[in-house]
Formats: C-alpha cells, sequence, structure tokens
C-alpha cells in the first residue's frame, strides 16, 4: 500500500465475495471443461481489493460460511489490506460458489451455487454500523437484494450511510440467472436506483435496464435523475462515457490483450471511488474527472490481461504506464 494509503478516505463495500471456479483451459463450455482454477470474486469485494491496491481504503461487509472457503476469502481480504471487521461468519450456511467460463470470444457464462448460501443469510442486526458510518463512501452491487433477509440489511445499510452523510455508490452488476426473472431482475435494480450519489453501469446493462439503445444518449439520459452527480456507462474496450448535471462527454479506452474480462469493471470502479473518496469535486471539474476516467479505464483494461478477478487487479503505477505509454 501506498504511504497515502493510511490518510485515504475510507470506502466501504457492501455484498458477496465467492469463490469462482474457472476453466483452467480458455474457450470451453463448463461441461466440456476438464478441470477448474479457484479465484476469490463477488463485485463489491473485487471492488474492495481494486482500492487498497491502489493505494485506497477500504472495508468490507459482508457473510461468508463458516468453512474453509469462507475463511480463505476472509484471509484474502486482510492479506489485500481490506477491513474485514464488518464480516460475519454462518455456521449453517456455505460460503457461495460460481461456476464461470469463458467463452473464446471472451465473454462469461455463469452457473451459481447459493441454495441459499451465507451471503444471502447476513440479517440486518449483523451490521457493523459504526464502520459503514466511518466510511466516505458506501458502494453495493443489486445481488444482495435479490432475497431476503440480505435484502433488508442491504435497505438498511444504505439508511444509515446516508443519514450519516455518506456518498453513495451503485454498480448494479446484472446476473440476470440470480434472479426469479428478467422482469424482477430490472424492478429490483431499479428499486433502489434514485438513492445513489454516483452510478456505474455497462452498455449491456444500459440496454437491459431501458431495453433500448444504450449507444443513443437519450436511452442513457432516461437512467439520469435529480440528484444523481454522476453517471458511468463503460462501453468494453471503447473506453467509458460520462453524464453529469453540467457537462458530458466519452474517454477512449485502451488496446490490450484481453484473456478474461472478469473483474475489469471492478477494477474501474475501484479506481474511480479511490479518486473520489480523496476529491469528492471531480463531478463539478471536468478535466479532473476526465483524468480519473482514464486512469480508471487503464486499470479496467489491465485487469483483462490476467485470468480472474482479484490476481488481475493494478497497482496505481501499472496503470499510470499504460496512460503514459497510450499518450
Amino acid at each position: 500500500m501506498s504511504s497515502g494509503g493510511a490518510t485515504a478516505e475510507l470506502v466501504v463495500s457492501f455484498g458477496e465475495m465467492l469463490i469462482d471456479f474457472v476453466p483452467d483451459v480458455a474457450g470451453v463450455s463448463l461441461a466440456e471443461s476438464g478441470g477448474f482454477i479457484k479465484a476469490p470474486g463477488g463485485a463489491p469485494a473485487n471492488v474492495a481489493v481494486a482500492i487498497t491496491k491502489l493505494g485506497g481504503r477500504s472495508a468490507f461487509v459482508g457473510k461468508f460460511g463458516d468453512d474453509e472457503f469462507g475463511h480463505m476469502l476472509a484471509d484474502i481480504l486482510k492479506k489485500n489490506g481490506v477491513e474485514a471487521e464488518g464480516v460475519r461468519f454462518d455456521p449453517n450456511a456455505r460460503t457461495a460458489l460460481a461456476f464461470v467460463t469463458l467463452k473464446s470470444n471472451g465473454e462469461r457464462e455463469f452457473m451459481f451455487y447459493r441454495n441459499p448460501s451465507a451471503d444471502m443469510l447476513l440479517t440486518e442486526s449483523e451490521l457493523n454500523l459504526s464502520l459503514i458510518k466511518r466510511g466516505k463512501i458506501f458502494h453495493y452491487g443489486s445481488i444482495s437484494l435479490i432475497s431476503e433477509p440480505c435484502r433488508t440489511a442491504h435497505l438498511a445499510a444504505m439508511r444509515a450511510a446516508k443519514q450519516a452523510g455518506i456518498l453513495l455508490s451503485y454498480d448494479p452488476n446484472v446476473r440476470l440467472p440470480l434472479w426469479p426473472s428478467e422482469e424482477a431482475a430490472r424492478t429490483g435494480i431499479k428499486s433502489i436506483w434514485k438513492e445513489a450519489d454516483f452510478i456505474k453501469v455497462s452498455d449491456d446493462e444500459v440496454a437491459f435496464l431501458t431495453q433500448g439503445d444504450p449507444y443513443k444518449e437519450e436511452t442513457v439520459k432516461s437512467l439520469w435523475y435529480d440528484g444523481l452527480k454522476l453517471l458511468v456507462v463503460t462501453d468494453g474496450e471503447k473506453g467509458c462515457r460520462y453524464f453529469t448535471k453540467d457537462f458530458k462527454g466519452q474517454i477512449p479506452g485502451y488496446a490490450v490483450k484481453t484473456i478474461d474480462t472478469t473483474g475489469a469493471g471492478d477494477a474501474f470502479v475501484g479506481a474511480l471511488l479511490v479518486s473520489i473518496a480523496k476529491d469528492n469535486s471531480l463531478f463539478k471539474n471536468e478535466e479532473k474527472l476526465k483524468q480519473t476516467l482514464t486512469f480508471a479505464n487503464a486499470c479496467g483494461a489491465i485487469c483483462t490481461t490476467k485470468k480472474g478477478a482479484i490476481p488481475a487487479l493494478p497497482t496505481a503505477s501499472m496503470a499510470m504506464e499504460l496512460v503514459a505509454k497510450a499518450k
């Protein structure tokens, strides 16, 4: 961690952390795979680690099974400098697993084992509210909204953060196989939409949520609401688009040799949140925002050049090197 880590503002990340099992050979279906490599995953946890790897401060709030995998995940958080006093262990439920395969085009196919897994069973009474209130930013996804009691815990954590004047960051991370239906996913994801201060969505998620063309500005604008400070749409290797109350624009991406897109969005979000935690005037200053998003694009790009999410998350110097090289 960089020396700035001790004074940097805390980002608290809430939600699921699980184990992804990834085929040891690229481009095969789950059924065809002969062997799997286990990799820690779960978007909110990836974001927490992305932040510490970039020299920021983060904490994770969530629940694991009181099993080998759960303790392994808690250790990974600690080894990466993520504050883990918001982690709980459930003696009666297992840590969630996901089997993830990359088709030959680098896109992912998921199969989840959660019925129910420990992360879904986090209750409101298990929340470490003092930790949440110490944050400058509270970050979350939508998977924790799918079932009770976790949904109630998620809403309570958001409420506590909002009342404490903490900025809310939302990356819905649409995972359709986990929702009862597409309609349930759309409704659930939108149910907390207007609470966030900043939202990051991918082009595919814009298409899913609006059922419109994600590259048309009016489609993206339909997701805007009064009170939102920043909306960012990531467009894969094409980079990202940004919208604030006063300005909007596009930042090109980086051409890299993509091996696995897992965690790229989380690396991007981590970079964005590290910058906002240091300086929340970003959404009022377009020049600063452009620099931040250029850096975030580089972090996302680097993350696609290695397998797995957490092992592929970059350091700040790696990202700065890519930015400098592209100039």
